[in-house]
């Protein structure tokens, strides 16, 4: 996993950092049903490509590199991986 999205993103999802995604890697679009019910975005840990475009797009400051999250937020990076039913390292 690249890249994972924090607490800033509940309640926003503004998804700009989907539509600057090369991959489709951010979860769920506007367009998926999972979108009015779910409180923010996930990206794909296995999808995700490292480029980060998604980080300066995010309106809200949501995104962080792995290795880069803040501790504040360090349990979102087990909540992205949960999305999709990854173990975390």
């Amino acid at each position: 996993m690249a890249y994972i999205i924090c607490e800033p993103c509940i309640g926003t999802k503004d998804a700009a950092c989907v539509d600057v995604c090369p991959v489709d890697c951010i979860h769920p679009r506007k367009d998926e049903p999972a979108f009015a019910s779910t409180e923010m975005l996930y990206i794909h840990p296995d999808e995700c490509i490292d480029c980060g475009a998604c980080v300066p797009a995010c309106p809200v400051e949501a995104i962080c590199a792995l290795d880069e999250t803040p501790e504040k937020w360090k349990s979102f990076i087990a909540v992205n991986a949960q999305y999709y039913q990854k173990e975390v390292a």
